[in-house]
């Protein structure tokens, strides 16, 4: 709308260009790209058409859970939940749906309800998970921060003045997991949140697991076109998500040296930085290393799609130095890219690394390339490597 340049504007004219077809588009395809694939039991996703499916649960047609903080008021007809796009995709006929359970409150459950959609239905689609949306009955601070109040039960459980001691999924929504997945029906478990929540029942029970945070406006109709096989996800964890609030820290540039495992569980995470699974393969080969400069690389491998989807991979590359002056992390994530492949499409893919990516800051606060010996590490994931090589800096 050009308010930097001119704050004078006419606002219905300014409307115009708020929530266009084009905005639709581009939140359609942000949200595709951001749907992370965390499992996929015996390939149990995409789903074939003419299924009947159950969606339950407090997130699958909740039109601000979708959207997260600091979102304005906004018309619910413009926002397609998962409820919605499953059935804009495959047909009201073929969907139905029980909430459960809300995200926070403990009253008004729905468990024999949901049980008996389950039962009717071939898969279950849980739709979980918190919410950092504004209801607008929320009372908040001068500074913006909400203000929690016990005795006005909200959805909101993060966000600015939403603070968590723990991250189990709130009120009564493992209890509402358990009660559907005794029906012996295939759960597919989609949560939607702002942060990682625990996910180990999930991991342990549910047949496929997706990540979809706050997808915004057009998420259901991104979540329905991944879970049906129109859209192959691609997205990848920024964050590590741990199995436990005690694991700190749990990030996977932690420095040196390497964590030790606690007494009840290992010390990795659930799901590591960067990870995230694809309906296709990739196979990685050819890495080469050439220096072109001074403290300059050019890194290249071929990377080929031997699925049967055509589908994106993101490549990380990440270094690790073998010696140095001070701590240095493990690994540090240098450079990464997503690629499109058709069905056995070969690319070969380039990085190049400069001086910065090698540096680090001495004793003496000084930004500095030191000589030695770096690791370079190409993968899918922070824990899943493919290629290895090694780069002298004299």
């Amino acid at each position: 709308m050009k308010l930097f340049e001119n704050p004078y504007v006419n606002v219905n004219e300014a409307k115009k260009n708020v929530g266009t077809k084009e905005n639709a588009e581009v939140a359609l395809q942000a949200a595709r790209e951001s749907i992370i694939l965390l499992k996929n039991m015996n390939s149990i996703l995409p789903l074939s058409p003419g299924l009947k499916i159950a969606v339950i649960g407090p997130n699958a047609d909740n039109t601000y859970n979708q959207l997260g903080d600091y979102t304005a008021p906004q018309d619910p007809k413009r926002i397609i939940t998962i409820l919605k796009g499953l059935k804009n995709l495959i047909g009201e006929n073929n969907v139905k749906y029980v909430k459960g359970c809300s995200v926070r409150d403990t009253m008004n459950t729905q468990f024999d309800e949901a049980k008996e959609a389950a039962k009717q239905s071939d898969v279950v689609i849980m739709v979980m998970g918190g919410s950092s949306a504004r209801d607008f009955k929320t009372s908040y601070k001068e500074t913006g921060a909400a203000e929690v109040n016990a005795n006005v039960i909200s959805d909101m459980e993060a966000g600015e003045g939403y603070d968590r001691a723990t991250l189990s999924l709130m009120g009564k929504q493992i209890e509402l997991l358990k009660e559907v997945h005794s029906t012996g029906k295939p759960m597919i478990v989609i949560y939607i949140s702002g942060r990682p929540l625990d996910m180990n029942w999930a991991d342990e029970n549910a047949d496929a697991l997706l990540m979809a945070w706050y997808p915004g406006q057009e998420g259901g109709q991104a979540v329905a076109e991944v879970l049906f096989g129109n859209y192959n996800p691609a997205g990848r964890l920024p964050v590590s998500v741990p199995r436990s609030v005690g694991q700190i820290p749990v990030y996977y540039n932690k420095n040196r040296p390497k964590a030790h495992d606690y007494i009840e569980m290992p010390s990795t995470p659930l799901f590591p930085f960067g990870f995230g699974m694809s309906y296709t393969k990739f196979l990685y080969s050819n890495l080469t290393v050439k220096q072109i400069g001074n403290e300059e690389f050019e890194i290249s491998f071929l990377l080929k799609n031997i699925g049967q989807y055509d589908g994106d991979e993101v490549v990380q590359l990440y270094l690790n130095d073998e010696y140095s002056s001070v701590v240095r992390p493990e690994m540090e994530l240098k450079k990464f890219t997503r690629i499109f492949l058709k069905t056995n499409e070969e690319k070969e893919i380039h990085f190049t690394l400069k001086s910065d990516d090698f540096s680090l800051v001495d004793e003496g606060m000084k930004r500095v390339v030191e000589k030695g010996i770096f690791n370079v590490l190409i993968g899918t994931s922070s824990d899943n490597i493919q290629l290895k090589d090694k780069i002298e800096i004299k």
